[in-house]
């Protein structure tokens, strides 16, 4: 199913500012029985995406109240995306005189592989293309997501899973799809976010519970050599949860014990 501004529909009008410019942010969601993993968390990016667009914000207890109904329809596993714009209007760049923001809430089946990769673990690629810098919208998740796209091709053209993602500095950002972090002896690293990237849910997720453990945190800006130095490896986003990987470059990660504490208290605070 899918609700635009709460009711049944699947068609947008062309002159909306998401489709001509991206003017807009997303979040996609973990729904576990009947209910939405993080919703506090996606909830609060999303309002702080909209205060930097200046897009005026939706009624987000309508929001709740329908992300919730369609989570219902998941008594196991399902998926959610919120999609806010800042609706139709305006001319050219401009967004004055927009007719109102415009919320999109549609549904999804949870990809079943998570599964196996959570239980088996993945290879990761290295993409040869490089994130931009980009300082005023690092960290959120809007909808221009091109970069996203064509980083996307290059894996599927080396039957990648998933790649990890550099900056033009050269510095580990991300993967395609998720964070990364990882572990060399007591110290438990994630890149920096302030030039490139997306701030996902689940990363910060990890962080906090990071914090409750007996390792040191740093958040860094690092090259590959740096990654590949690891003692263990694994990448996070709301819908997979927890990933390791087994291999980057031909180098093997086998030891998971970050990951194994992090699984105990996960959505546990």
């Amino acid at each position: 199913m899918i609700l635009i501004n709460g009711k049944p529909g699947n068609q947008v009008a062309v002159t909306d500012r998401a489709m001509q410019y991206g003017d807009g942010c997303f979040t996609t969601m973990l729904v576990e029985n009947g209910k939405i993993r993080l919703w506090p968390f996606h909830l609060e990016r999303l309002k702080e995406t909209l205060a930097l667009l200046a897009i005026s914000e939706p009624d987000w207890t309508e929001l709740t109240a329908a992300v919730s109904k369609l989570a219902a329809n998941y008594p196991d596993k399902g998926g959610l995306k919120v999609l806010i714009s800042r609706g139709s209007g305006g001319r050219g760049y401009s967004g004055s005189g927009c007719e109102g923001t415009q919320v999109v809430v549609s549904e999804f089946a949870w990809p079943e592989h998570y599964e196996r990769w959570q239980q088996d673990g993945i290879a990761l690629g290295v993409c040869q293309q490089r994130l931009s810098h980009s300082p005023m919208l690092a960290g959120y998740k809007h909808l221009n997501r091109l970069e996203q796209v064509m980083l996307k091709r290059e894996a599927e053209q080396h039957q990648w899973l998933d790649a990890v993602v550099m900056d033009i500095a050269g510095n580990v950002v991300e993967s395609i799809t998720s964070n990364i972090f990882w572990r060399k002896g007591n110290t438990v690293y994630t890149p920096s976010l302030e030039l490139s990237g997306v701030r996902g849910v689940m990363r910060r997720h990890v962080l906090q519970l990071v914090t409750e453990l007996d390792y040191c945190l740093e958040i860094v800006n690092s090259p590959l050599d740096s990654l590949l130095c690891a003692d263990e490896i694994f990448i996070t986003n709301a819908l997979m949860a927890l990933v390791p990987v087994n291999e980057i470059n031909g180098i093997t990660f086998t030891q998971r014990t970050l990951l194994g504490e992090l699984n105990k208290r996960l959505y546990t605070c």
